[in-house]
């Protein structure tokens, strides 16, 4: 009994500690509403989430917002608390002349010391907290201070968890709206579609949330392969601070489209890329889903002016990818873009031109047989030429059971939903605002092989921004994205954000049934 007790808890200890705070307790058969010796779907206890810091530029506007949805079953007590990335500085030049002169500056250090204490404490007060599920709050900073966050979720909030930031940015390079959903801690990330060429400002925002430092490679992979870097192996990121890294100090090609990849030596860290252009403003682009035979990109928006697609598949095979647009009326193929052809360990780019022409829609990449795996994102323009605003969307993880989109407002909000093998049911949640208004929700069927931009719900008397919560009932498997979008001077300012699924519940054996696999 205790080596099957003991076996099971290491494997969950090792869990956490590859995923970055994910936690559950034994499971208890009542409560989950499952027979004793077999497996307990139990929410999730222990989560954790990573914002990256939202701007450079003075003109930033930022809004946090964090939520988590009821859940049933889960624990009655508990916390989700988003704090600033303590920043680590560099020893101050005269640290050690301060402290030769410690004992005639006595009256001097004390007020130093009960200034950096205020300091320590201001940096430490939450940025934002949860009062009760079902409920988001948000937090607004100015400017270029707006801190990386790191957050720690737990009890009756951790299951769902999600958070996001929304930054407007009112002029100069990245001008417009960047949005990215705060995401857990790993040990390896994809980025297709970075740029090192002289019109874009990259970075590759690493956060580290642990108490010990995290050592991390950063590989990047151009249209003739690997690209030559001088500083890109061994970076350190410092316990509990972030790290903005440009990605075209670590190489001196120019290259339109890169891969990056980012794999963790030791430790484990938060990381995005914030892709900034100096004509088509700017977003956040996230990782792209593990290298797949079968890549989704969801959501794509019905008026894009210009769709470009860039794709890497690992290693030396090459593959030619079967293109197909799931639109309202099923799978299409594009017309002169029917197959692409990848090299092997080289990075490819595709101008898709007006892909969804008007209509929704969503990419559906497929290799043959699934047997050589890719990674994918797409860039999209919106608005007329002079005046246009980029987004991205990266191949999606699949919603398996349940995601949320945050700060969604009543009026410049797109829901895309997309079930590219098979039709499905899902239930689409309008949380209460987070200034008030009452819960709405609606099911909505989605018909195999097809993209639809759904009339989502919107919480009764909306005071402020609200959560959806998508939820697969039946059929599948389904990809989502939420678009936000408003127009400043005639610019169509948007965000695209994939929803992944939010990992909030999880399958527990029952220690019995270990027991007796053991015995045999």
């Amino acid at each position: 009994m205790n080596r099957t007790t003991l076996s099971l808890i290491a494997g969950a200890t090792a869990l956490a500690a590859v995923t970055g705070f994910a936690a559950v307790s034994a499971p208890d058969p009542e409560a989950a509403g499952q027979r004793t010796g077999a497996a307990a779907t139990l929410p999730v206890e222990r989560t954790g989430l990573l914002c990256p810091r939202p701007s450079t530029s003075d003109l930033a506007e930022t809004t946090y917002t964090s939520f988590t949805p009821v859940t049933e079953g889960a624990d009655g007590k508990g916390t989700a608390v988003l704090r600033s990335a303590a920043q680590q500085s560099a020893p101050d030049e005269n640290e050690n002349e301060d402290a030769e002169g410690e004992d005639e500056k006595d009256g001097e250090t004390t007020e130093k010391g009960d200034k950096d204490a205020a300091k320590d404490d201001k940096a430490d007060r939450p940025v934002l907290q949860l009062k009760e599920p079902g409920k988001p709050v948000s937090a607004e900073a100015d400017g270029a201070d707006a801190p990386a966050l790191v957050g720690t979720a737990d009890g009756r909030f951790a299951s769902g968890w999600t958070a996001q930031q929304t930054t407007e940015v009112a002029a100069g390079t990245g001008r417009g709206l960047q949005g990215v959903a705060c995401s857990a801690a790993d040990t390896q990330f994809w980025f297709p579609g970075a740029s090192t060429d002289d019109s874009r400002t990259d970075y590759i925002h690493l956060t580290n949330p642990d108490d010990s430092a995290a050592v991390v490679d950063i590989e990047l992979y151009g249209k003739d392969g690997e690209l030559e870097t001088t500083v890109g192996e061994g970076i350190t990121v410092k316990p509990r601070s972030a790290e903005p890294v440009l990605l075209s100090t670590l190489t001196a090609e120019k290259q339109t489209d890169v891969t990056v990849h980012v794999v963790v030596r030791s430790g484990r860290v938060g990381a995005a890329v914030q892709a900034l252009d100096d004509e088509t403003g700017g977003d956040w682009l996230p990782a792209s889903a593990d290298p797949s035979g079968r890549l989704v990109m969801p959501g794509i928006p019905k008026d894009a002016k210009a769709v470009r697609l860039v794709a890497f598949t690992p290693g030396d095979a090459d593959v030619d990818l079967k293109v197909r647009l799931a639109a309202p009326s099923g799978l299409i193929t594009p017309a002169g873009n029917e197959t692409l052809h990848l090299k092997g360990g080289m990075t490819a780019a595709f101008d898709l031109g007006e892909l969804t022409r008007g209509e929704a829609g969503s990419l559906v990449l497929t290799a043959p047989d699934g047997s050589v795996p890719v990674v994918a994102a797409v860039r999209v323009l919106r608005g007329e030429e002079g005046k246009q605003e980029s987004a991205f969307i990266p191949a999606a993880r699949p919603i398996e059971t349940r995601a949320t989109a945050l700060d969604n407002t009543a009026k410049g909000t797109t829901l895309s939903v997309t079930a590219p093998e098979g039709g499905a049911e899902i239930k689409v949640t309008a949380s209460a605002g987070t200034e008030g208004g009452t819960p709405q929700t609606k099911t909505y069927s989605i018909k195999p092989g097809t993209t639809q931009d759904i009339e989502a719900p919107v919480p009764a008397g909306l005071k402020g921004g609200y959560a959806l919560t998508v939820e697969t009932r039946s059929g599948g498997p389904v990809y989502a994205s939420r678009t936000l979008a408003s127009t400043e001077g005639g610019v169509p300012y948007f965000t695209v954000q994939p929803l992944p699924d939010d990992r909030g519940m999880v399958a527990v054996p029952d220690a019995s049934e270990d027991l007796s696999v053991l015995q045999r």
